[in-house]
């Protein structure tokens, strides 16, 4: 593999050339300020993305399953009489639900400062492993006390797993593959609850046994997290450098990527100034409040949609049936509009669409009588479920996409994702039994919550819009953020040559 620069013609700044032997990309020459070409071997980019959709996504999106299987399984064991063995009075259950949040919000910042420190390699199996032993321990709770301290450390440990997760894909992948990928790996717990609904039936099953069938599903589900988290040791990379499945000129071409269109420096070495240096910055505030406000409709969607269903006055095992075809959809458009979000390296239109099905939903079900109006209101949570998983993949690629420094990355994705986890308190603490069985405030808020975060992320990429406009106007030249190499942007978004990643 070559990978060569050749100087543009000045007539043409902006334009780019390709051949059959590879592509080429405009970049700044730091020395001359002239537009470049850096080529890249197609079949060998080509060969490197494939290995990472076949060997590094898959087992990331295996290990966030079961991340999902071990948050959510006390739904399913308390079908096995779970709460009654534990001797669960009042509101027990619902505060060790909602409790689980907290940790679960505030952990996620110093963890993925130990995933940067350590690699995704080191912490990510760590994490996993912990958490899944844990769960086993579950089994040896007699009463609330004990199992909310071992789910208060579960909340702990499973905190720094899908922020981490998504600082140590941006080491790999490019800004306009990032999203459709998170979006892949993000929707594996939407299978979650099948898989845990699935293995529950089967488990609770098993007659005449020392143990309680829900006791059995925590070791098995426990066990299986363990057994994972050990092959992932061994199984993933701490950087495109060490990966094993790379040839020498793949990983040249994962170094040129990164450069070219990720981060100003690869592997930059841990630095907890340079990790907190983007905190001054007052857009930090806009980011935390998109942050803090988009994940209310998926927590109602993925965690009320069958109280919601159950609405429309039919049995219990139709309303569970009833929950699986939206959010089947609700994937389906997950990876369509991640899709469409890369392919036209734009995220602000494409979260705001996300967020408006959701808000139409929420308006829909607030306002009619769903049981004169049963068609409408099933219709309505095909939109809720459509809309809500979408932002969780996307806003994170978008400030992630506009984050160059590696540091800098993983201490904004844990405080963001953290205050998601956090924003996820609001929407469970809105179901309250005496709102049933319209939930009118609970959907109230929610619309409040979604409307909140649409105007809030339009206003933000219009002045990104704008500002890239105003930009090209003060130089002569119309530049895209994917025209500049990214380590030629030495000093951020005051970089003469930044143009925002919308």
């Amino acid at each position: 593999m070559s990978i060569d620069t050749e100087k543009k013609a000045e007539s043409s700044p902006t334009s780019i050339s390709a051949n059959n032997e590879g592509c080429q990309r405009p970049s700044l020459d730091k020395t001359t300020g002239e537009i470049q070409a850096v080529e890249i071997d197609k079949a060998i980019e080509r060969s490197y993305i494939r290995k990472l959709d076949f060997y590094l996504l898959p087992y990331l999106s295996l290990m966030y399953l079961f991340n999902s299987v071990d948050r959510s399984n006390l739904a399913n064991a308390k079908t096995d009489g779970f709460d009654k063995d534990m001797h669960f009075t009042g509101n027990d259950y619902s505060l060790l639900l909602l409790l689980f949040y907290i940790p679960n919000g505030l952990a996620d910042l110093p963890l993925n400062l130990l995933t940067k420190r350590f690699s995704g390699k080191t912490t990510l199996p760590s994490l996993m492993l912990i958490w899944g032993g844990l769960s086993m321990i579950q089994t040896g709770c007699t009463n609330f006390g004990g199992m909310l301290v071992v789910r208060l450390l579960i909340g702990f440990f499973e905190a720094g797993f899908f922020a981490g997760t998504v600082f140590y894909l941006t080491l790999f992948y490019n800004r306009n593959e990032l999203g459709f990928r998170i979006a892949l790996y993000f929707g594996s717990a939407v299978l979650a609850a099948a898989f845990s609904g699935i293995l529950a039936y089967g488990v609770f099953q098993i007659d005449n046994t020392s143990i309680s069938g829900w006791q059995y599903l925590f070791i098995i589900e426990g066990g299986i997290t363990v057994l994972l988290s050990i092959f992932g040791y061994y199984w993933l990379p701490s950087s495109p450098q060490n990966a094993r499945w790379f040839t020498p000129a793949e990983k040249e071409v994962a170094k040129v990527r990164a450069l070219r269109d990720g981060s100003r420096v690869v592997d930059e070495k841990f630095s907890f100034k340079l990790a907190f240096q983007q905190w001054k910055d007052p857009k930090m505030i806009l980011w935390s409040f998109i942050a803090l406000t988009y994940p209310i409709p998926f927590t109602t969607s993925a965690n009320f949609l069958p109280q919601i269903v159950q609405r429309l006055g039919y049995n219990e095992v139709k309303t569970n049936l009833m929950t699986v075809p939206p959010n089947l959809v609700g994937f389906c458009v997950l990876l369509v509009v991640t899709w469409s979000s890369d392919y036209f390296r734009e995220r602000t239109f494409h979260i705001c669409f996300a967020l408006l099905l959701s808000l139409v939903a929420l308006i829909i079900l607030s306002t009619i009588d769903v049981t004169t109006h049963k068609g409408v209101a099933y219709f309505a949570m095909f939109l809720l479920a459509s809309g809500a998983y979408i932002p969780s993949c996307l806003v994170h690629s978008w400030h992630n996409n506009n984050n160059l420094s590696e540091n800098a990355r993983a201490a904004t994705t844990g405080i963001l994702v953290g205050l998601g986890n956090l924003g996820g308190i609001l929407s469970s603490a809105t179901f309250r039994v005496e709102y049933a069985p319209k939930y009118i405030p609970t959907l109230e808020a929610t619309a409040a919550s979604a409307a909140a975060c649409i105007i809030a992320t339009l206003g933000f990429g219009l002045w990104m819009k704008w500002d890239n406009r105003k930009r090209n106007r003060d130089q002569g030249v119309q530049l895209r953020a994917e025209d500049v190499d990214t380590d030629m942007l030495e000093d951020g978004e005051k970089s003469l040559n930044w143009r925002w990643f919308t």
